[in-house]
């Protein structure tokens, strides 16, 4: 009994010693803070702190040039672009160089098999009018596939598939070239890109139908997103800055034509009574009022390559602010940069650029250009240069490795966006890759 004692109290000495003699050791997490660009911060981020109170409103262009361009479509004989420059997707990518939605390798049945679908031999043989029925992708191949390109690379991968030409609005003009040899798809030439599209998503439009359409008053849309239905309530499409569409003259109602899908590939001519704020008849002046107005609706959007997920890019986002305006730009950011009054930057150093851009450049009217971005030129604060622009990120630089950090919506910032960041690849500045500015109403 007098063992039983002993062994029971040193099993309790024990335990009381581990219970009091140990510590546990605690680390303090300290919590890295995330980086953030300086310029999403000091820069204000509001389009009415960039337009003074007595900024000179004034039309920049006319309707009649405007709608030139939105119906070219629809005064082509034959498909204004050579064969070569429809299956420029062909050269570009092959087996060696192109990604499919597994992050695998595409192999060659992939392009044999989109050759062989797309029927270039029947390259500008239905030459007819047609109008889009929904807000549509234009595609590269006949295919909702994706292709990208090395995703282990910064800049590439998700969301960069290259098979995303551009989007296209509803009831936009657009001229058939030919079907797909299954007739899923047709390649298309819109007044601003061409490629692929689905064959049930448009109608064929009559020659007599596509002059009264264009002969009508016209009303421009000012709101984004809104929902747009027929007389007996059924839904159509959302409206998108940059639709135009012919007024009806009813009394006391604000109607307009709207086009749906009656049968296979024919036009349902529509009455749509949208909101009255929706709509704009004519071109607006670009003043204070309306610039802030068409900059808010086109800026609700994140970053959307080739305006992939009804989102909007560099090029897509300015495009889209011009148009209520009268003011029609080209699809790409190339394109773009030679519209008005151009002026090199080859050659130039960065202070020679800041010296040209102050001197030259007119706020909300010049856009800046480097290889495949576009900016717009927005005026002098605080005594810096600021800019508009949708942009994915921020070339960065780790050990010799390009990175990004990624922003992925629009932005007001300065020429040096980012310089703030650790690895900031300085070299890779927007200032420093500048090619050229142009004044588009000059």
């Amino acid at each position: 009994m007098k063992s039983i004692y002993i062994l029971l109290s040193l099993f309790a000495f024990i335990g009381c010693t581990q219970e009091h003699s140990v510590k546990p050791v605690t680390k303090k997490v300290v919590k890295k803070k995330p980086e953030v660009v300086s310029d999403l911060i000091n820069i204000e981020q509001n389009i009415s702190a960039y337009l003074p109170n007595d900024y000179k409103g004034s039309y920049i262009s006319t309707l009649e040039k405007y709608e030139k361009a939105y119906f070219s479509p629809w005064h082509m004989k034959k498909v204004n672009i050579s064969l070569e420059d429809a299956m420029w997707a062909y050269r570009a990518f092959n087996a060696k160089n192109s990604y499919g939605d597994n992050l695998q390798p595409l192999k060659e049945s992939f392009f044999n098999d989109m050759k062989r679908r797309s029927n270039f031999a029947a390259f500008s043989t239905v030459n007819s009018y047609a109008i889009t029925l929904q807000a549509l992708n234009i595609r590269a191949f006949p295919t909702d596939k994706p292709l990208l390109m090395n995703p282990k690379k910064a800049g590439e991968g998700f969301p960069f598939d290259y098979l995303q030409n551009s989007t296209i609005a509803a009831n936009k003009p657009i001229f058939v070239s030919h079907f797909s040899l299954d007739k899923e798809w047709v390649f298309i030439k819109a007044s601003f890109a061409y490629g692929w599209v689905k064959a049930r998503d448009i109608a064929f439009m009559p020659k007599e139908y596509c002059k009264l359409y264009e002969d009508a008053e016209k009303e421009f849309v000012v709101k984004e997103g809104e929902a747009l239905y027929d007389e007996k309530g059924n839904f159509l499409f959302r409206s998108r800055i940059g639709m135009l569409f012919p007024e009806i003259a009813e009394p006391d109602k604000n109607s307009i034509l709207t086009i749906a899908n009656y049968k296979i590939n024919q036009p349902y001519y529509l009455k749509t009574y949208p909101e009255k704020l929706l709509l704009h008849k004519g071109i607006l002046k670009f003043n204070k009022k309306n610039i802030i107005a068409i900059f808010n609706e086109v800026s609700q959007v994140n970053y959307g390559w080739g305006g992939i997920y009804g989102e909007r890019d560099c090029s897509s986002i300015l495009r889209d602010f011009y148009a209520p305006f009268g003011l029609w730009l080209p699809r790409n950011s190339s394109l773009q940069s030679k519209i008005g009054k151009v002026i090199s930057f080859e050659g130039l150093s960065n202070e020679e650029k800041i010296k040209l851009i102050r001197e030259d450049a007119v706020p909300f009217k010049t856009l800046l250009y480097k290889q495949g971005h576009i900016l717009l030129y927005i005026g002098i604060k605080n005594n810096e240069i600021i800019v508009f622009h949708n942009t994915w990120g921020i070339k960065t630089k780790k050990d010799g490795v390009e990175g990004r950090f990624i922003i992925g919506k629009p932005i007001f910032s300065t020429l040096q966006v980012g310089s703030n960041l650790k690895y900031y690849d300085k070299n890779a500045s927007i200032l420093t890759q500048l090619k050229s500015m142009n004044i588009l109403t000059q």
